[in-house]
């Protein structure tokens, strides 16, 4: 090996440990950076019009950006949030008091079946269903003392969240203000030819934005339909069940009648009829017609991926990532498939020659 060799493997080391280094002083506030990048992705296009507007002043135009994002996004988001940890708290004293009982709920259900049905738990050994009654009560405690536990959790750790949110907001108006130099520059690091750079990009931008803006207003739509006819029925904490609609609505096709279809069976096997066929046609016909049809034209049109992959990459992300993972997932679904796909033609482009 000679020296050029030695000194420029010695550089790329060097750049790797620089690079782990950096990535790691980072970590720390993590979501904070995640999110300023992706709010700067999906309101860069609304900076380049007040840029033109404002006679190319980055620095009033990125300001001006950054309010509208605060008004529109940050703060709305931050009042609900408050107002579902609230109620949140109220189910859980609801839960521990023994007001809200579902393991109760679920025996009612299972006393109301017919003959033929009480007949057939039986055989598989679930006529008393004490298990299954425990286990709906523990998890319901639990998932409510999460929520009073997250809530205590925030308040205690308010510097903290001051900080995250402030670097946020710091990191947001620089990165619309220099992300097309920033842009720039990360194209010329890449070392990878002109064409597969713009592509890659093109693609990590577009996922991002489709992601973020399709899943989000599938998400509030649905949330919203769900709470508005909770309230409408007269079940408690409409609020926090919509949030969780709106939540689960980010896993395609099976999404928030995971929380209406329980609820519209329980209805209809206590006798409460037209509460049950209300909740059942407006889950099917409205909440589902939302997914059905603006996550194919919000999403999926935008990102090019299968409903499968989306389903997937979306709960892998989750899983590994927590909320941020509804974003990472597509992302790095789409950048793997765009990947093979360039490599595959590159591939045929080659043997061609």
């Amino acid at each position: 090996m000679n020296s050029s060799e030695f000194q420029q493997k010695a550089f790329v080391l060097l750049l790797v440990v620089v690079s782990l280094a950096f990535i790691w002083i980072l970590l720390p506030f993590y979501g904070a950076v995640f999110w300023g990048s992706v709010l700067a992705i999906i309101f860069t296009p609304f900076y380049r019009r007040l840029l033109a507007m404002m006679n190319q002043r980055k620095n009033l135009a990125a300001l001006t950006t950054l309010l509208l994002c605060l008004i529109i996004v940050i703060l709305p988001f931050t009042f609900m949030a408050a107002a579902l940890l609230q109620e949140g708290l109220m189910v859980y004293q609801r839960i521990r008091s023994g007001e809200l009982n579902f393991g109760a709920y679920f025996q009612q259900i299972v006393t109301a079946l017919p003959p033929w049905m009480s007949s057939f738990l039986e055989n598989v050994g679930l006529k008393d269903a004490s298990e299954l009654k425990d286990m709906l009560s523990n998890g319901a405690l639990q998932g409510s003392q999460l929520i009073a536990t997250q809530a205590l959790s925030i308040g205690q750790n308010t510097f903290e969240f001051i900080v995250s949110f402030g670097i946020m907001l710091y990191l947001l108006f620089f990165l619309l203000r220099d992300g097309a130099v920033l842009s720039v520059r990360i194209k010329h690091a890449i070392p990878l030819s002109l064409e597969h750079k713009r592509l890659l990009l093109s693609k990590f931008t577009t996922v991002v934005r489709a992601t973020v803006k399709g899943n989000v207003a599938v998400a509030a739509t649905q949330g919203a339909l769900g709470g508005l006819i909770f309230s409408f029925l007269g079940i408690q904490g409409a609020l926090l069940w919509g949030f969780v609609m709106a939540f689960l609505s980010l896993l395609p096709a099976v999404g928030a009648s995971l929380i209406w279809a329980p609820v519209a069976i329980y209805f209809l096997f206590t006798g409460a009829i037209w509460q049950g066929l209300t909740l059942t046609a407006f889950g099917v016909l409205v909440i589902g017609l939302v997914d059905n049809l603006l996550r194919p034209l919000l999403v999926g049109k935008d990102t090019q991926l299968p409903d499968y992959v989306v389903l997937i990459s979306t709960l892998g992300g989750m899983v590994l990532f927590g909320l941020n993972g509804f974003v990472i997932g597509p992302v790095i679904a789409a950048l793997f498939i765009a990947a093979w796909d360039l490599f595959s033609a590159t591939r045929e482009t080659n043997k061609g020659q």
